[in-house]
Parts: C-alpha cells; structure tokens; sequence
C-alpha cells in the first residue's frame, strides 16, 4: 500500500511562487512513476507534471511549462512541485499520485493524496 500526503499548499499574489511536497509511504519513491494533477472548480482534474525517476525523465503539461519544476528525492521518499510565476488560473487543488506516466497524456495514476489548495490572487 503506498499512502501519499501532499503539503505546502496556501494563498500567494500573482507572479508569486509556491514549493508543494508529497510525502510517500510504502514502496521507495522510484518505484513508481510519480505525477502532480489539479483540480479547478467546475473544471476536471488535469495533468500539471510528472517524474519518472528511474530515466530520469519528466514531463510537463503546456500550462506549467517554464513555470514549474519537479523533482524527486528518492532519499526523502518525497516528490517535489517547485511553483513559479504563479497565475490565478493556477488556482486549483493540486494532487498528488503514483502509478505510470508515458507521456502527459498517457498516464495510469494508481494512487492519489488528498489534494491541497493553492489559492493565487491578484
């Protein structure tokens, strides 16, 4: 059973930044591909990021591009959402989730946090 808590979460201004973290117990943090997902009110969840630490490869969807940073530290058991030049449309519950990643549009998250809001004002 792999159990992920995600923390880090808050309000910040426009063009602010945020470091989110998930926690994971169980497996070792490389066990899995690990991915960040958001949910905007009214709206589904979406990929935001994801890490696959084995390749050492990464992906990120078109909003978060240039923006955001994830990053894995298998000594910790924690992935890592680094969130700059934040946006209001940014605002959303952000996810954490293990399972598998492809590609930002290939994935198969088996297990999910609870989510933590990010709240970015203007």
């Amino acid at each position: 059973q792999v159990q992920l808590v995600e923390s880090g979460g808050g309000s910040v201004q426009v063009g602010g930044s945020l470091r989110l973290s998930c926690a994971r117990s169980g497996r070792p943090v490389n066990y899995y591909d690990m991915g960040w997902f958001r949910q905007a009110p009214g709206k589904e969840r979406e990929f935001v990021a994801g890490i696959n630490p084995r390749a050492s490869a990464v992906y990120y969807a078109d909003s978060s591009k240039g923006r955001f940073t994830i990053s894995a530290d298998v000594a910790k058991n924690t992935v890592t959402l680094q969130m700059n030049s934040l946006k209001p449309e940014d605002t959303a519950v952000y996810y954490c989730a293990a399972g598998w990643i492809g590609s930002r549009e290939d994935y198969e998250m088996n297990y999910w946090g609870k989510g933590i809001l990010v709240t970015v004002s203007s």
